[in-house]
């Protein structure tokens, strides 16, 4: 009996944690070799760090831009409703998450106002192996950018 309740106990915890989807919590670095970055300029962070717990999460993004670092922070929830956070050069960005059906992926998407027009965002988090891979698009008059990020753990 008590071998049966510990059994159940066990599938019970990983069936809420599948019910929320992957844990992307950790330092990520940059692995250039395994991403397929825009040769012209690219939006990859050199580092991401992650921290999800239960229905937040935490995304800080470590960039260069012109020879210049910057941090940006965002502060999520993974239940689809909107959030605000500071998006390029202090405008407000609007986010929104949603799980896959599956539940192995995280898409975000985000918009802001840039110049003259909008910009949108999408980015798909998921998990290759020991990699967490991102799946970057931006749309905006400026332009097109799609990107394939690989990140390894640190």
């Amino acid at each position: 009996m008590k071998k049966s309740f510990t059994i159940l106990a066990a599938l019970m915890v990983s069936a809420a944690a599948f019910a929320q989807g992957l844990n992307f919590s950790g330092s990520w670095k940059l692995n250039g070799e395994k991403s397929k970055l825009n040769a012209e300029f690219s939006f990859a962070p050199k580092e991401i760090i992650i921290t999800q717990s239960g229905n937040d999460m935490s995304v800080e993004k470590h960039s260069s831009f012109q020879d210049q670092d910057f941090v940006t922070t965002d502060k999520l929830t993974l239940d689809g409703k909107e959030c605000l956070n500071t998006g390029f050069q202090d405008t407000q960005k609007k986010s929104t998450c949603t799980w896959s059906e599956d539940k192995a992926s995280l898409k975000i998407i985000s918009k802001m106002s840039i110049g003259d027009g909008d910009m949108t965002i999408t980015e798909v988090y998921k998990m290759d192996g020991s990699n967490m891979v991102l799946e970057s698009s931006a749309s905006s008059s400026y332009g097109d950018l799609n990107e394939t990020i690989v990140y390894d753990k640190k």
